[in-house]
């Protein structure tokens, strides 16, 4: 048999537990020389009293401290009070549901105080009826242990609600984030995969007449790109995906001299730390996709360098393009990819324009903190056009080295 949930589980809890304190209080009665007609009375009031502490009091529904909240209070004050002066003792045991609710209701000072009367009350309506002091104690311990147990009881069902909302958005949350990275990885694995192809067909298309084996060269490059392009497809849905920096420097420079672009590639570092390196030859994917699909550049300089605590890549090309890239959200959300993925193991992206020159640095940490991720933010929080939080640790500036506004290209 399955497990009930969590919200009706706690329910039949604290209907249960309500129900057996009501049936003493009515088996009481049931003892006293009465007529039906008081034994339906004293039924009547008891099952309003569960009405109100099951349907009202049960659930944080926000109206507790309205008028409306007191009203049911007066009321509920007037079912465990007014039926003394016909049960007498059998009904001195109601008012702990009242010193619950009122714990409920009021403020902290004033719903303690009012407890306090209420479990008096009892004691001296306790002793009115047998000037006994041992069942004054009696009356008073079960007063105020009625009351803990109404009110505990009363919190445990609306806590179990918010806890259970609370799970469903930390699960909604994480399919966003899911959705987001793999929205991410789709755009940095396969832009630069297809600028690549697409150029290298437009070179083919030209060398089939004049060069036959020089397209059929590039036709076998771009074969080998479609492959590593459904290969990065594939793994997108499988989590993390590791780049070697070596690789894409090559498939850079030979992209790049495709597309009749000089290319400088001065490249000084050891043996990086894996995330290291996929955050570099990220970078560098994006920095050589924004050259192919964004500018006529005749001119890019590639440099990588390692010092002790860090690493850096700096991509530096001439001519940028001349008008607005062509679809609205171009050229921005792959930058914003490149600052998600730095800020997430400590590093930074500077993104630098002037009217001839583009530059596009990003370091990271080679020591990397491990609670970095920790201490992220999720990603996908209302503000964010396209739901990628901006880094903290890095600046886009312009032409002026100006931070630019977030949203902006």
């Amino acid at each position: 048999m399955a497990p009930l949930p969590a919200p009706r589980l706690a329910m039949g809890v604290v209907t249960a537990v309500f129900t057996s304190i009501s049936l003493i209080g009515f088996l009481h009665v049931m003892f006293l020389p009465v007529g039906p007609y008081a034994i339906a009375l004293s039924f009547t009031c008891i099952a309003a009293l569960m009405a109100l502490q099951l349907r009202w009091y049960g659930r944080d529904n926000g109206r507790l401290r309205t008028p409306l909240g007191y009203g049911v209070l007066l009321t509920q004050a007037a079912l465990v009070y007014l039926p003394i002066l016909i049960f007498g003792q059998a009904w001195v045991g109601m008012p702990g549901f009242l010193a619950g609710s009122v714990l409920l209701v009021l403020r902290a000072v004033t719903a303690w105080l009012t407890f306090s009367i209420i479990v008096v009350s009892m004691a001296v309506a306790q002793w009115f009826f047998t000037q006994a002091p041992i069942d004054m104690l009696y009356t008073s311990i079960s007063t105020v242990t009625t009351g803990l147990v109404v009110y505990g009881l009363s919190r445990l069902t609306a806590l179990v609600v918010e806890v259970q909302e609370s799970r469903a958005e930390i699960a909604r949350m994480a399919v966003l984030r899911e959705r987001l990275r793999f929205a991410r990885d789709l755009h940095d694995l396969l832009g630069y995969s297809l600028s690549a192809i697409s150029l290298k067909i437009e070179l083919v298309h030209r060398l089939m007449e004049k060069s036959p084996q020089e397209a059929s060269d590039h036709l076998l490059e771009v074969l080998e790109i479609s492959r590593v392009a459904l290969a990065d497809a594939r793994t997108v849905a499988s989590g993390y995906r590791e780049l070697s920096l070596e690789e894409e420097c090559r498939s850079a420079v030979s992209v790049l001299s495709a597309a009749e672009i000089q290319v400088r590639l001065d490249s000084d570092h050891l043996d990086l730390p894996v995330q290291v390196s996929t955050v570099l030859a990220t970078v560098l994917r994006e920095g050589v996709t924004n050259i192919l699909r964004h500018s006529k550049a005749k001119r890019c300089d590639i440099t990588i360098r390692q010092t002790h605590d860090d690493a850096s890549i700096e991509i530096l090309n001439d001519d940028l393009a001349i008008g607005p890239p062509r679809d609205p959200g171009s050229g921005r959300n792959g930058l914003r990819n490149l600052s998600v993925r730095a800020q997430e193991i400590g590093g930074s992206l500077m993104v630098e324009r002037q009217p001839d020159l583009f530059r596009l640095c990003a370091k990271v940490p080679l020591r990397l903190d491990r609670r970095q991720a920790s201490r992220s933010q999720p990603t996908g929080l209302p503000g964010d056009p396209d739901g990628v939080d901006p880094v903290a640790g890095g600046e886009l500036v312009d032409d002026g080295r100006q931070v630019v506004a977030d949203g902006t290209d």
